[in-house]
């Protein structure tokens, strides 16, 4: 069981669509069903929400969010019935609170498509509880790192972190709005930001100050703000950061690195 990942999750429903450009990633998030085995709960950092303060769903029966625009009818009706996490919810809750990052239960929340799209290939039995966690609507990266770092202790109690974002999250460059020359441009800058990432958090020789003081300074990556123009979906990997550190994990390794709707993507993993 890996404790703590970070995983793409792709544009929308189109994981869960046979769509040919999300093939790799279905591929691989399939393929990560075993790390999820003998996990008692898993918690979604998610993309898709952002809250003043830390926020995590606590109800016991979580309905579903479908959060995106403009698909089939049909992916109007999908269904993860995982059941959620509420005590683990409000002890996630107690321990950011007791790093003085002040935390909110929030038991109206279902499960948007950061959390079942990937969840539906992972693991579909849909049998271990999930509670889902919120960005902060700052985008203050040192404070993610934080309330990974307040996580951390969970860990140890057979709790999985799941961040999922996207590495690369330019929606111009993804839905093909660029011109050829520009976009074999943003192709190269995309491998070299990734490339950056891994050497800032897959590498055991750094020591943890300084990967954090990289990571939190990412915009300083080489084409950081063409890859993520807004950074919400590259967050998440913070909060798992955080958390890997706090559980003295080892340093982070590939789990996947494939063009994603012709960009590079990646995702990672520790434990």
């Amino acid at each position: 069981m890996a404790k703590v990942l970070f995983i793409p999750h792709g544009g929308g429903p189109l994981p869960l669509m046979g769509d040919p450009a999300h093939a790799p990633l279905v591929t691989a998030l399939t393929g990560l069903r075993p790390l999820l085995d003998g996990a008692k709960a898993i918690i979604v950092v998610t993309a898709h929400w952002e809250a003043e303060t830390p926020s995590f769903s606590s109800s016991p029966a979580p309905g579903m969010l479908y959060d995106f625009f403009g698909f089939p009818e049909e992916t109007y009706r999908l269904n993860y019935p995982a059941p959620g996490a509420p005590q683990l919810a409000a002890r996630a809750a107690q321990a950011l609170d007791a790093d003085g990052l002040a935390a909110n239960l929030d038991p109206e929340r279902g499960f948007d498509h950061g959390t079942f799209v990937p969840l539906m290939l992972m693991r579909p039995e849909a049998d271990i509880p999930v509670l889902q966690m919120s960005l902060l609507s700052s985008l203050d990266p040192a404070r993610h790192v934080a309330m990974g770092h307040a996580l951390g202790p969970l860990l140890d109690d057979g709790v999985v972190l799941l961040g999922s974002g996207f590495s690369f999250h330019n929606m111009q460059a993804l839905v093909g709005r660029l011109p050829p020359q520009q976009k074999a441009e943003g192709q190269h800058m995309a491998v070299h930001f990734h490339d950056w990432l891994d050497s800032v958090i897959c590498d055991p020789a750094l020591d943890a100050a300084d990967q954090t003081r990289r990571l939190t300074a990412w915009t300083e990556a080489p084409g950081a703000r063409f890859c993520q123009p807004r950074e919400e979906h590259l967050l998440p990997l913070h909060v798992c950061f955080g958390a890997a550190q706090a559980a003295g994990l080892p340093a982070a390794t590939r789990i996947f690195a494939e063009p994603l709707l012709g960009f590079e993507a990646r995702g990672y993993a520790w434990g």
